[in-house]
């Protein structure tokens, strides 16, 4: 079965424009220019002065636009692609479809991840390696049944800048409601290779609940392809050993993403002594916020 679950894998106005120009030239920086005809150019600032606006764009070189020109100018996050088309950041580039990667959330950025109604989670940065998440799935609402509720604490270290991070963390839950429920959870280290529109990543946690750790590790690889300007190929995939029996979740689906929202779909299929395969619908929508 591991070598079935690893073949899996293996896919591998000038008013306006004063104000969001820099005072210096910005060479690093990459800048929409509208023009007062609805011209769009995106592109690098070489230089600039009160007459005119030199800019370094990937698909026509170097233009010099003239002040009287502009219309607006403002930088923007993402990165140019071809025929002047701009694909923003990776807006969910921190995991998969539940489980965590390499990389972290940047200072003050966040979501809030819903996934079938029920599962409800909230993540933000706090500094350039460390993010914590908050979640709840709100049974109480039914009655006053028993709520898990849970923090994820999460530390990630940039080895090598947008090709190998590594990252550590922990799930730490109760039930609220029930006074006989203790601590559950699972404790996880992750490696990732690749960026973050394209990497696979090795995981390895231990569960615990009420002071016991489990004997064995779970195993997780799990990967993301950018196919677009808005899409994205998933897969996620455990692998489970209970000592007297084994077995594997393996996850196959999709990302959508807009400019704060991202939509997740797709399938998990149990493995291993489970006689019938099956599917388990997968669906779940995330909000950004912050920075």
């Amino acid at each position: 079965m591991k070598k079935l679950i690893f073949l899996l894998f293996a896919f591998s106005a000038l008013h306006l424009a004063a104000q969001d120009m820099p005072s210096e030239p910005d060479t690093t920086r990459l800048w929409q220019v509208v023009t007062v005809d609805g011209n769009q150019y995106y592109g690098k600032i070489l230089s600039r002065d009160g007459e005119a606006i030199r800019l370094k764009t990937e698909t026509v070189g170097v233009i010099t636009i003239p002040v009287r020109n502009v219309k607006t100018i403002k930088a923007v996050e993402g990165r140019l692609v071809a025929a002047g088309d701009l694909w923003a950041d990776n807006p969910q580039s921190t995991r998969y479809f539940w489980s965590p990667n390499g990389y972290g959330l940047k200072p003050g950025e966040g979501y809030y991840q819903n996934i079938w109604i029920f599962f409800n989670q909230v993540s933000v940065g706090l500094t350039e390696n460390a993010s914590i998440g908050f979640g709840m799935v709100p049974l109480f609402l039914f009655a006053g049944t028993p709520s898990p509720v849970w923090i994820t604490p999460k530390v990630s270290i940039p080895v090598v800048e947008n090709k190998f991070n590594i990252g550590a963390g922990a799930l730490v839950g109760t039930v609220l409601g029930d006074s006989g429920s203790g601590f559950f959870g699972i404790a996880y280290g992750t490696g990732t290779i690749g960026s973050r529109d394209k990497n696979l990543t090795l995981g390895l946690g231990y569960g615990f609940a009420d002071g016991e750790w489990a004997r064995r590790p779970a195993v997780s690889i799990s990967g993301m392809l950018r196919t677009g300007k808005k899409g994205y190929l998933l897969t996620e995939n455990y692998i489970l050993d209970f000592g007297t029996t084994s077995g594997a979740l393996i996850s196959v689906g999709g990302r959508t993403v807009w400019d704060k929202v991202s939509l997740d779909y797709g399938g998990i299929i149990p493995a291993g002594d489970v006689g019938t395969v099956i599917i388990i619908p997968w669906l779940g929508i995330s909000i950004s916020f912050g920075k």
